[in-house]
């Protein structure tokens, strides 16, 4: 899958996080994140992020993460939701195979 357009995802509430994800072609995977928590769980935030791109195929994207404390589950969920609104809609988890 690629990423092919800007895509965003998530609100500015407490608990949240805003996902935009945007082409990065040829130049890998990279995260810039603003955490209100970010010192206690920087890393594990980026590694869910990390991990999300790479289930999902995604090996090239520029993704700005602001973080307002959400749990992992939140952030995948988000992310799965902006890679799907900047593949165009060439995603979809909930397909039946």
């Amino acid at each position: 899958m690629r990423i092919q357009q800007v895509g965003i995802a998530g609100t500015l509430e407490s608990s949240d996080i805003t996902i935009h994800i945007e082409p990065n072609e040829g130049k890998g995977i990279d995260i810039e994140l603003k955490s209100t928590v970010e010192n206690q769980f920087g890393r594990q935030i980026r590694s869910v992020i990390q991990e999300t791109l790479l289930e999902l195929g995604i090996t090239d994207a520029y993704v700005r993460a602001n973080d307002k404390g959400a749990l992992d589950c939140t952030i995948r969920a988000r992310m799965v939701t902006a890679v799907n609104r900047a593949a165009l809609g060439s995603y979809s988890p909930w397909e039946v195979k």
